[in-house]
């Protein structure tokens, strides 16, 4: 049996046959839980357990070797021990089944023994066009179908159902934690994989074809390392087409973190801001624990489209509004007043010590008049300032009439056709909101973080689907990288439309007296030029504010002296304008053995390493991008001008940030590394010059 690569990942997750070697009758076991889960939840194909110690396993015939087999599986587990799996998934190959499922651990994340053995394994796989998840993989489950390849407790302990969300994950924990959560909240998961150490299947590959299922709303993705980004691009891509929005919780933002992430799954641990930009960059949000993961879950799960960020709070304690403003604020949120005649109206309903601009505090006064509630709710739902809401009941039980708030905001929210959040302490209380298809947190604070992920990842995928961002392109392999010297860094970027100062090479003193003349600059800059050293100030390789011909000449030679004392060979002496400008900013760029190129632009000069103010980039990207990166730096104020300083032009630098991107992206022109620093930044209009470039580039 031969199947496309993508095509075998697609009948894993519905397949007609499944073997399973190892199978055991204790439904307790690796090679036994499988087994009984398959026949528990409904799947429908054929299952052939192997296993030659035993005529029958669970009640099912089962067959000594795959040559006793009546048919080629198109999915088989193997969930026996070290060589004995090795040799198993080199049966199957041999066999020409589509695609193993190894829960076998003992390989890549114990050590680099195991490591070469996984590699060996998954190539001999990968000649004959099997595929492999795992090793060390807890397994699949595809609850649509009753596909339940996996030997997960959870499964047992909290009892599946259906339902309109995936979760994939490397880690065989991460992928049965978010699905434990979700259950307790009474939402169903249809699908729930765990693929180990990706020795073949990476968890964004995989993504890619569960990213097809229609009935998904969410997907949520454990990520340790992602090997494989335009995998996760390609699913990304999926997603947008459909609708369908995935977060993602990638471990590893501390150091701490990465080194227990390559000891866990032998995860490449990248550089988190990267990581950051490339989600981001393909509408896919980060969240920071296993909480945020799945609290915003019910809001995906809706099909919302939130149409802004106004939101309009409403609840019976004071307290709760004022703490509602507060996480609002937080969240990005804004609570504008409402309009004129919808507080009219309210005023006209509620006591006249209630609230009715925004927050709307009903007051105490509802435990008497229960019909405050459902009052108050449609002139507010009328009122255009509002795009989303928060219910916050603070206390409700004997003497409210909960049943009838749950029923009204139900009501309300249908209404409106905007997200509605419900904060509920008390669980009777929220139990009545639940009841109605509501979204309900203990408090406030956690109903506003959820609405605010909910509305500002919608943004997020709105602005990825406006810019259609490429697939990123695999990374070369680059062997070695030689620095070139700073004449031949400067003509380079020149080339390729950065402005550049002025600047001439110059190889005895006379040469340099020539070129402060023709130059014609107040002031001048001497600097050896070497292909040997990349910081040459520490050297005394550089001399600044030079304002005479006899000035320059006495540099040069000072230059040169230095040059010799340190042991560094000149290719020349540099003789360049000392550029002015207002700011001094940077860009820095390198090929990342993951991601590919990766630009780095932010504020210059030579604090830049003591106090770094960058953001990312990631190839290609336009000057309306590189402006909206600038905008989120911490001297992003400066940029517009303060303090009687004229605006900067940004769009100049902009430009020059763009030509750096599509540099990098230039594999004929091999460029490894460069930095830029400082790019002297002028006023509004009057450009920006690159005055210092350190550029490494591939070897042949």
């Amino acid at each position: 049996m031969t199947l496309d690569p993508r095509q075998a990942l697609r009948a894993v997750l519905a397949p007609r046959s499944i073997a399973i070697v190892g199978a055991s009758d204790n439904a307790h076991k690796i090679g036994g839980r499988p087994i009984a889960y398959l026949s528990r939840f409904g799947y429908a194909g054929k299952l052939y357990p192997i296993n030659p110690a035993r005529g029958e396993v669970q009640g099912l015939h089962c067959f000594p070797d795959f040559a006793a087999l009546p048919e080629v599986p198109e999915a088989v587990i193997v969930a026996v021990p070290g060589d004995a799996a090795v040799a198993a998934v080199d049966e199957c190959t041999a066999a020409g089944v589509p695609v193993a499922v190894v829960m076998s651990s003992g390989f890549g994340e114990v050590d680099a023994q195991g490591r070469q053995r996984e590699r060996e394994m998954a190539a001999r796989a990968r000649e004959r066009g099997m595929r492999i998840v795992g090793p060390n993989s807890q397994g699949l489950a595809n609850f649509g179908n009753g596909a339940v390849l996996s030997f997960s407790t959870m499964f047992t302990e909290v009892a599946p159902q259906d339902g309109p969300i995936g979760i994939i994950s490397q880690s065989g924990a991460m992928s049965v934690i978010p699905y434990g959560l979700l259950r307790q909240r009474g939402i169903g998961v249809r699908h729930s994989h765990a693929t180990g150490n990706d020795c073949d299947v990476t968890v964004c590959e995989l993504a890619a074809i569960v990213a097809e299922d229609p009935a998904l709303k969410l997907l949520l993705l454990y990520l340790e390392g992602i090997p494989d980004p335009w995998h996760l691009a390609e699913a990304a891509a999926v997603a947008r087409e459909r609708g369908l929005p995935i977060v993602a919780l990638k471990s590893g933002r501390s150091q701490a973190g990465q080194q227990a992430a390559q000891s866990h799954t032998g995860a490449l641990a990248n550089e988190d801001r990267v990581v950051d930009a490339f989600l981001a960059k393909h509408g896919i949000w980060r969240v920071q624990d296993m909480r945020e993961l799945v609290d915003a879950a019910e809001l995906y799960v809706k099909g919302w489209k939130p149409r802004g960020r106004r939101l309009v709070a409403i609840s019976n304690s004071g307290a709760v509004c004022v703490l509602t403003a507060d996480a609002a604020s937080a969240a990005g949120l804004p609570l504008e007043p409402l309009a004129d005649g919808t507080q009219a109206e309210l005023r006209a309903i509620l006591p006249g010590f209630a609230t009715t601009t925004n927050p709307v505090d009903i007051t105490a006064a509802l435990l008497t008049n229960s019909r405050l509630f459902s009052d108050i709710l449609p002139p507010i739902a009328r009122d255009p300032a509002a795009d989303a809401f928060v219910v916050g009941i603070a206390v409700a039980g004997a003497g409210y009439d909960v049943p009838a708030f749950a029923a009204d905001t139900a009501r309300f929210a249908e209404a409106t056709g905007k997200p509605v959040v419900v904060a509920a302490p008390q669980t009777s209380v929220g139990a009545a909101f639940k009841q109605h298809g509501l979204a309900v947190y203990p408090t406030e604070a956690e109903a506003v973080r959820a609405l605010g992920q909910f509305v500002s990842h919608s943004e997020l995928i709105a602005k990825a689907q406006a810019q259609v961002p490429a697939l990123p392109q695999r990374p070369r392999a680059v062997a070695a990288a030689t620095l070139l010297d700073e004449a031949r860094s400067l003509a380079l970027l020149a080339a390729r439309g950065v402005p550049v100062a002025a600047h001439r090479l110059c190889r005895d003193a006379d040469e340099a007296r020539a070129a402060w003349a023709a130059l014609g600059s107040a002031r001048a800059v001497v600097k050896g030029c070497t292909a040997e050293v990349s910081h040459k100030s520490e050297l005394g390789l550089v001399r600044l504010g030079l304002d005479s011909a006899d000035a320059v000449a006495a540099a040069y030679h000072e230059v040169v002296a230095n040059a010799r004392r340190a042991g560094v060979t000149l290719s020349g002496v540099l003789v360049a304008e000392m550029a002015a400008g207002r700011r001094e900013l940077m860009i820095g760029a390198r090929l990342d053995p993951v991601f590919g190129p990766v630009v780095l632009a932010g504020d210059g000069g030579k604090w830049v390493e003591l106090m770094p103010d960058a953001q990312v980039l990631l190839p290609p990207f336009d000057a309306a991008q590189t402006e909206s990166a600038l905008r989120r730096l911490r001297i992003a104020p400066l940029l517009d001008g303060a303090r009687d300083e004229p605006a900067l032009d940004v769009a100049a630098f902009c430009r020059v940030a763009v030509a750096v991107g599509e540099l990098m992206r230039d594999e004929a022109a091999g460029i490894v590394q460069l930095d830029i620093n400082p790019v002297i930044v002028r006023e509004r209009g009057q450009g920006c010059v690159a005055v210092d470039a350190v550029v490494f580039r591939q070897t042949n």
